[in-house]
């Protein structure tokens, strides 16, 4: 029998990365084994109130919707629903049948052939044994189209099911924990609170672009969201939708790096029956399931040229049409795209299309990394640390001085979800007692950060003025090999070798300042972000160039 990685599914349930993160890489854990294309998870709420709300739905080709969304239920039906969960049977039926409970739980994205089975949620020790009590609540697999589950199905959805009910309990607003739409840097959401309160540092290093937020949040403008990975783009996302007067429609978080070119138009736009083989059935896509509020691309800048026209079209003109279909849908949706891209390097290569360039352009916010904004190091370690004490089970421990002066000094790459994976292992590593952020931080957890030479990066024109350029060539003396070799060093360096001589003497006059009126960046007349790329693969610090009055 196949075997699931059940430790894998475990590490995801208690991990603090952003929920669209985590359900996507447990849909293909669960995907190594069974033939699943979706997964929703819904939760049971009040005591017989007759209250269900699906609170997840994830799909392989990359859409995630955690807007909470009411299931219709009668309270007659609640009760039977919730009395099947608790006795922890399986609920299967095949596509296109519908009856009985799963008729009740299938929701219009569900199209394909369904099993369902109730979640319990376990202790957080898993060397006990799980208590036997209520279901919090049901997952409903859909099974791809043509597919069935194999004789083990069973006994592996019976594995599946732990991890789910512990995952699903995060999700869930609780008495001993804050309201929900809370929206932390690790990109989880809670409710009843104003969206800029609730992200950590918005008065601080995030306070300008919390700024920008407040200023867009009440218009329908697109918005492109610009910032490395792990910098809480997602974040910032929600934000927006949160205070716009769209907040109480959709809101779609769509992966444009996870989606098949060949399923992009079929995802985007929808499908009718019989379009293509295996559209077994009429498919609304994710403008018509984001119609009236956001729609989120994140990494826009991995969309291939075609798709690019289409979209283009769909933001120009409001309409859509469906794969096979030949009826015009109207649809009203808010685009709020991101990247960690250089977009505007992409448009100088031709892999992305200028039109599109300046019709998402509209109102760029651009997000720090983390080693800009090491004001918000002490309150980010705090929060997290009270995360990590809590979902563990361990007495909180408050990070000391010397802690936070080890956090500031070092470079942190992979921004605010780096320093929350930190630490999560310094709580675990000092069991309750104190925050071990020395082991934490060794060198047996932290991997290279060489940048991927495959990213987009700038060209020599972006990084060197156009004045250094076109200077008259030097003259050569006709006998090249009567020329001094030392002269020939001192004269002809690499081409890294003397962008890395030049940016660095700009940084030296800006003291360290990349961005901003006196940064190195609006001396060099590039774009901030195409600034640090080129510093990061070449090994330069802005740090290393502040002065200590600064």
């Amino acid at each position: 029998m196949t075997q699931l990685p059940i430790q894998r599914l475990w590490k995801l349930a208690h991990s603090e990365l952003p929920t669209t993160t985590t359900a996507g890489e447990f849909l293909e854990l669960v995907r190594e084994v069974l033939p699943v294309q979706s997964l929703s998870l819904m939760a049971f709420f009040g005591n017989d109130s007759g209250c269900i709300r699906r609170v997840l739905y994830a799909n392989s080709g990359g859409l995630f919707d955690t807007q909470p969304r009411e299931i219709s239920c009668s309270l007659s039906r609640w009760l039977e629903l919730r009395q099947w969960a608790d006795s922890a049977t399986l609920l299967e039926q095949p596509s296109p049948r519908r009856s009985g409970k799963l008729a009740w739980l299938a929701t219009e994205e569900l199209t394909g052939s369904l099993v369902a089975f109730g979640l319990h949620s376990p202790p957080l020790d898993r060397s006990e044994p799980s208590s036997v009590g209520q279901a919090a609540g049901i997952a409903v697999l859909e099974i791809e189209h043509g597919r069935l589950l194999p004789a083990s199905s069973e006994e592996l959805l019976g594995q599946i099911s732990a991890p789910l009910g512990f995952y699903l309990q995060k999700l869930l607003p609780s008495e001993h924990h804050e309201p929900a739409l809370v929206i932390s840097p690790s990109g989880q959401s809670q409710e009843n609170q104003d969206p800029s309160e609730s992200i950590v540092g918005s008065g601080n290093g995030l306070k300008k672009v919390m700024e920008r937020v407040s200023l867009v949040s009440s218009s329908d403008m697109p918005v492109l969201i610009l910032g490395d990975t792990g910098t809480g783009k997602e974040v910032i996302a929600r934000a927006i939708h949160s205070r716009s007067s769209r907040s109480n429609r959709p809101f779609l978080r769509v992966n444009c790096g996870a989606i098949p070119s060949e399923l992009i138009d079929s995802q985007l736009f929808g499908h009718e029956r019989g379009s293509f083989t295996g559209a077994s059935d009429q498919r609304k896509g994710w403008f018509e399931r984001a119609d009236g509020g956001t729609l989120f691309l994140d990494e826009v800048g991995e969309l291939p040229l075609a798709a690019q026209v289409r979209l283009l079209r769909v933001l120009q003109e409001h309409q859509i049409e469906r794969v096979g279909g030949e009826k015009t849908i109207q649809v009203d949706v808010r685009i709020v795209a991101a990247t960690h891209r250089d977009l505007a390097a992409m448009v100088h290569q031709r892999t992305f299309r200028e039109d599109l360039w300046y019709r998402i352009n509209l109102f760029p916010i651009l997000l720090p990394r983390l080693c800009e904004r090491l004001e918000d190091i002490p309150s980010l370690t705090k929060h997290f640390a009270r995360k990590a004490a809590a979902k563990l089970g361990l007495p909180y421990a408050e990070p000391t001085s010397s802690d936070i002066d080890r956090l500031l000094k070092y470079s942190w790459p992979g921004n605010i979800r780096e320093l929350q994976a930190v630490v999560d292992r310094a709580v675990i590593l000092g069991r309750g007692h104190h925050l071990d952020f020395a082991t934490a931080l060794g060198s047996s957890f932290i991997l290279p950060t060489r940048p991927d030479p495959s990213n987009e990066e700038p060209t020599f024109y972006e990084v060197i003025p156009e004045s250094s350029y076109l200077q008259p060539a030097p003259v050569l003396p006709s006998v090249p090999n009567q020329l001094p070799s030392s002269e020939v060093e001192s004269r002809w360096l690499p081409l890294d070798e003397l962008i890395k001589q030049h940016i660095e003497k700009t940084l030296v006059k800006c003291k360290g300042q990349v961005e901003g009126k006196r940064g190195a960046a609006r001396i060099l007349q590039i774009n901030p972000h195409t600034l640090r790329a080129k510093m990061r693969k070449l090994g330069i610090r802005w740090a290393d160039y502040r002065s200590e009055e600064d």
